[in-house]
């Protein structure tokens, strides 16, 4: 895994760097840090990968349950401390480490959570809008989209800010709740009475806007 794994990473220099001319395994991670701020010579940050991808891999299955996703989450963390290490101060490289991975999962799986939340509140949301059937159809998708526009300016308040977030802006309930101060069984029977109400609208216009 070691090689697989580190093969991936940039860590070759441009020309012999320092840490070339040095027994790498006989220096401590402080060293090792302090090296490579000063000479940003990446070898150095190879080092520390060999002595803790091990650790690092572990913990991201412990957080991802999968190890390819593990892997590739491990080598997104490593070339981030090609960035990190220059601007932070370390004491203790091996806690420092646990605390940057442990963040990076955790930040990872909260905005994929999010996203699949977006895309499923966004999904039922297009299986309850498309009930809306045509009446008259138009091919100029400008004109459609004209049409939603001043059937939504004619909603209530509520209902006007909850469609136009959720189905023009993409905004998933939670988002909606956050951005407005509305609970969320508040956003959803918005959203349920704006559809119905466009619907109508549309339907009395003699107006088919289908949105997918």
């Amino acid at each position: 895994m070691e090689f697989t794994v580190t093969s991936r990473l940039n860590l070759k220099p441009p020309f012999m760097g320092p840490a070339q001319r040095e027994n790498l395994s006989l220096l401590t991670d402080l060293e090792l840090v302090s090296r490579y701020k000063l000479t940003l010579d990446k070898l150095y940050v190879g080092e520390l990968f060999k002595r803790y991808s091990h650790l690092v891999l572990g913990l991201c299955i412990n957080y991802f349950k999968d190890k390819d996703n593990a892997k590739d989450a491990l080598v997104q963390i490593f070339e981030k401390l090609f960035d990190e290490l220059k601007k932070r101060e370390v004491e203790n490289f091996r806690a420092w480490l646990c605390f940057v991975s442990r963040n990076y999962c955790i930040s990872y799986l909260r905005k994929q959570k999010t996203e699949n939340t977006r895309q499923k509140d966004y999904q039922i949301g297009q299986e309850t809008f498309v009930e809306m059937e045509p009446v008259v159809r138009h091919d100029d998708k400008e004109v459609q989209l004209q049409h939603l526009e001043e059937a939504i300016k004619q909603l209530n308040e509520e209902q006007r800010i909850c469609v136009d977030l959720f189905y023009l802006q993409e905004k998933s309930y939670q988002d909606i709740a956050a951005a407005t101060g509305f609970s969320l069984k508040e956003v959803k029977s918005f959203l349920q009475n704006g559809k119905r109400n466009l619907k109508n609208i549309l339907t009395q216009n003699n107006e088919h806007v289908p949105i997918k």
